[in-house]
């Protein structure tokens, strides 16, 4: 077949597939209606994890899953449109890092509000000024973001998802070569992430803390001799040009996002419990505490102290577990938290959610 012919079959498919789209968007229309009778949420994180699984893996190719997997993301943003248009709340402005992993868990149809500070998005969302929030947690350079962490000492809030994002920095400006860049615009983590890049290329140029990348790009692009260190999103938000791509110290840098709800998610089969104890002061009790995992089988993938800010010296040990807390017997979770129970001074739940692709 030559160019004309495909084309011809191009267009004969892409009306089949409006067809299809329309016909999966009544789907979800009346999904939406008997939801609504329920007082059921119009997202549901396991279901998404198990639709985005099954269709990545019925293509044959030549299609990635990435591909298949972002195609699916933007027709389930549109169809859940239909049931009920989110309000889903993210640190930063628009282009920052948080507003990236917002738009890739949620896709371009829900509504997003850009809020202050971390603590802001917790409020929106526990004061139903939006369905959903989405807070960095950690980075796999520069480790947990304690301010996310520090705020589940108070409230009910829980986590519903996680979002993993490669961070991936540029310097960007209105200028059209670095001679010209007198100052440059950088959020501390940022800074910490390119360090190497930034003292062999910018020795002797004032450097300006930022609360977050985007604001950085935004201050850039009021000013013809500053740039920014920030994401490609910002670059294309606020016109600037990129003077050099790529410039963070590890290529594999990733940042993990959590998204905030009031609705726990039920089991996905690929999922994380992510929780909150705290342990009496007396020998062993901490290593007591966590054999419960390894007692029943339970994977452990993260661990962190924080201060109780109640009393000094005294920690809360945030921990991320493999599997869901709800479950059949087969399930190792429940147990090993009941055991957890038994062997602490307090625990609690931050949510069990579907593990990020």
């Amino acid at each position: 077949m030559g160019i004309p012919e495909d084309r011809k079959r191009i267009d004969t498919l892409d009306t089949e597939i409006v067809r299809l789209l329309n016909e999966r968007a009544e789907c979800a229309r009346r999904i939406g209606d008997a939801k609504r009778v329920l007082n059921a949420p119009a997202y549901v994180p396991e279901r998404e994890r198990q639709v985005l699984d099954r269709v990545a893996a019925a293509s044959p190719g030549p299609l990635e899953r990435d591909a298949i997997v972002g195609i699916y993301r933007e027709i389930m943003s549109a169809c859940r449109a239909l049931e009920k248009p989110l309000i889903v709340a993210y640190w930063g402005p628009p282009a920052s890092n948080t507003y990236v992993a917002a738009r890739k868990r949620f896709g371009s149809q829900a509504e997003f509000h850009a809020a202050g500070s971390i603590p802001d998005v917790f409020a929106a969302v526990q004061l139903e000024k939006a369905e959903y929030g989405v807070v960095p947690v950690e980075n796999s350079n520069e480790g947990v973001i304690a301010l996310t962490l520090d705020q589940f000492h108070r409230g009910d809030l829980r986590v519903c998802a996680e979002i993993n994002v490669p961070i991936h920095h540029h310097l960007l400006s209105r200028a059209d070569s670095l001679s010209a860049v007198q100052r440059v615009y950088t959020q501390f983590q940022a800074t910490g992430q390119c360090r190497g890049w930034m003292a062999q290329h910018l020795s002797g140029i004032e450097i300006i803390e930022t609360t977050t990348t985007a604001q950085g790009a935004r201050f850039a692009s009021e000013d013809p001799t500053a740039a920014a260190i920030a994401n490609a999103t910002a670059a294309e938000v606020y016109g600037l040009n990129v003077l050099a791509e790529h410039i963070e110290d590890n290529p594999r840098n990733y940042t993990r996002f959590w998204v905030l709800g009031r609705v726990p998610p039920g089991p996905s089969g690929q999922d994380k419990t992510s929780l909150i104890f705290s342990v009496p002061h007396q020998p062993g009790a901490l290593v007591d505490a966590l054999r419960t995992f390894a007692d029943h089988g339970v994977t452990l993938t993260f661990i962190e102290s924080r201060p109780t800010r109640q009393t000094p010296w005294e920690y809360y040990f945030f921990v991320d577990v493999l599997g869901h807390e709800a479950g059949g017997e087969d399930n190792p979770v429940p147990r090993a938290l009941a055991d957890l129970r038994a062997r602490s001074t307090f625990v609690r739940v931050l949510g069990s959610y579907p593990e990020a692709e």
